[in-house]
């Protein structure tokens, strides 16, 4: 009985630690949603949000597509591929939105984002993942920071050369400067919202990243089988969580960055084309910017691959040095000196150590899952030979990774994805501003 009254006394300090507080880690990331009017932690924020969303994602584009546009311009002025513009910004930022919401007010941010299993980690691990959260911001501005300062120059020059005059504030210039501003805020909010859910999968696949790391210690120090194989089954579980979290995003991602390439591409490739840097100038922005969230994306899930492939060569290695070390060698020659023996063999495995550190800055910084280090022996004196062959066995028939229903995304994927990206955007780009 007074075990159950302890807890229940529990439960509402766990619940309050899911709030934002003065000493959570969550706090400026929490303060920075609701600055982006992203947060829906309440009612209040959640009708706000959505109201932001429908406003400059939905409302402002329209308003411009139909009432901007500015037919009767001039040839300079003209926006012919403004439809394609505003249907790949919107289409996406629907997409990353709507995924977002449905994030947080499923799981919280704090489980989303997987703080509450941090307590089950090693201090490198989380210090490691709350230093990344505090720089996942910083990526975001380094992304959206150029592409919105070309995206600002285009449509002030667009507006103070006098390409439309709608004056609904009774002021020409006051309302090209409201028009303007609500184009470059519609602008930057899709971007924004776009690149902040793939900086956040970047941030949930670098979490996984580091518990690999932490788990490849295993391998140096003396434990069991069984520790490992629940180690790796718990990894195993968080990577189905997250491929089965992110799986529809990165594939509408995908399909939408793809569908945009192509039609780009079908639209200035036209025998009328009209193409030149003031028309196609935004097209080609909008189309780099897409082209790098989709990036993220897909290399953040190649990385954890990698890694994940890293353990399965990690253990083969420990195994390898522990049959090696196991293994008694054959009776030699008793002519032969045993310190000839001994020199012999060191000469065979001598290393030379200049050429070691001249290899390493070639081949640059390693870590645990991919070093050429051999394993100490006493990391595996007590485990048997079958048990150590069975756990090399599971790991090379049980790939870990970011799954899209069921397809690995491993560096073969990464590929073919990127080569027929980069060939359409490089394509486009040669069309529209003269880069191939």
């Amino acid at each position: 009985m007074d075990a159950q009254r302890v807890v229940l006394m529990a439960k509402p300090k766990d619940i309050s630690r899911t709030k934002s507080s003065a000493h959570d880690e969550l706090h400026s990331f929490r303060s920075w949603l609701r600055w982006m009017c992203v947060d829906q932690s309440n009612c209040w924020t959640f009708c706000l949000s959505w109201l932001v969303f429908i406003v400059f994602a939905i409302v402002i584009p329209v308003l411009s597509h139909f009432y901007l546009a500015c037919s009767d311009c001039d040839n300079r002025h003209a926006r012919p591929y403004d439809t394609l513009v505003q249907l790949s910004l919107s289409s996406i930022a629907t997409l990353s939105f709507v995924c977002l919401s449905q994030f947080v007010r499923i799981y919280g941010l704090r489980r989303f984002l997987f703080f509450d299993k941090l307590c089950n980690e090693s201090e490198t691990v989380r210090r490691g993942y709350t230093e990344q959260l505090n720089s996942s911001l910083k990526i975001v501005f380094i992304f959206v920071a150029p592409c919105f300062t070309a995206e600002a120059a285009y449509k002030i020059w667009w507006y103070s050369s006098g390409a439309t005059a709608i004056p609904f504030l009774g002021n020409a210039i006051v309302s090209d400067a409201v028009a303007c501003t609500l184009e470059l805020c519609s602008w930057l909010y899709r971007t924004v919202v776009f690149f902040l859910v793939c900086v956040l999968f970047r941030l949930i696949c670098h979490l996984q990243i580091l518990r690999l790391q932490d788990f490849a210690q295993v391998f140096h120090v003396e434990s069991d089988v069984e520790s490992v194989l629940r180690e790796h089954l718990r990894i195993r579980r968080h990577l189905r969580i997250i491929s089965h979290r992110f799986r529809v995003f990165i594939l509408w991602a995908l399909i939408l960055v793809t569908v945009s390439q192509f039609a780009s591409l079908l639209d200035t490739t036209r025998s009328t084309a009209d193409l030149s840097i003031f028309k196609t100038g935004e097209l080609a922005l909008v189309s780099v910017s897409l082209l790098a969230g989709l990036m993220i994306l897909l290399r953040s899930a190649t990385r954890i691959t990698h890694k994940a492939l890293g353990v399965t060569c990690l253990a083969t290695k420990w195994h390898v040095c522990a049959t090696i070390e196991s293994y008694d060698p054959p009776d030699v020659d008793m002519e032969t000196p045993p310190t000839a023996m001994g020199v012999m063999g060191n000469q065979v495995f001598r290393r030379d150590a200049s050429s070691s550190s001249s290899d390493s800055e070639d081949v640059g910084s390693e870590d645990e899952l991919d070093n050429d280090k051999l394993i100490p022996a006493y990391a595996y004196s007590t485990i048997s030979f079958q048990k150590r062959q069975a756990l090399v066995t599971y790991f090379e028939n049980n790939r870990a990774g970011i799954t899209v229903f069921g397809f690995m995304l491993d560096r073969t994927t990464l590929h073919t994805i990127v080569m027929i990206e980069m060939s359409l955007v490089l394509w486009l780009l040669g069309k529209t501003v003269g880069i191939s």
